[in-house]
């Protein structure tokens, strides 16, 4: 009879943890892509010194951008679809995870994904951005 009770109190505990941690799971759907090709609509603006480009995605997220093969000037101020590589992928994703971490113990209050990106096409969605 001992045994029984002791293995039913043993299962409920196993129940009790598994539910706690399952709870736990964070599903939310707002994950970062840990792709090393994205593709990513928003706005190209000149950078602040004026030699750069930069991709500000409708998501928040700013991209260093940058292209031998498409002339990025002839989009300026245009809202576009751009598909690229991320320069040093592995380093941006763990660089982003730290951050995810920071924004996951109430560090950081803002969790915008940046990083550098080497287009290698351009559609043009609008002639302005929104």
């Amino acid at each position: 009879m001992r045994s029984n009770l002791s293995r039913l109190l043993l299962c409920l505990i196993l129940a009790g943890c598994s539910s706690c941690w399952l709870l736990a799971q964070d599903n939310s759907g707002s994950e970062k892509s840990k792709s090393d090709t994205r593709t990513i609509t928003g706005c190209l603006t000149r950078n602040d010194s004026g030699d750069g480009f930069v991709l500000t995605g409708e998501d928040g997220s700013t991209w260093e951008v940058r292209s031998s093969t498409v002339s990025l000037a002839d989009h300026v101020g245009h809202e576009v679809q751009a598909t690229g590589a991320v320069d040093h992928a592995t380093a941006h994703n763990l660089k982003e995870d730290t951050k995810d971490a920071a924004a996951d113990a109430h560090m950081k209050k803002t969790n915008n994904e940046h990083g550098h990106l080497t287009i290698a096409d351009v559609q043009m969605v609008s002639n302005s951005c929104k």
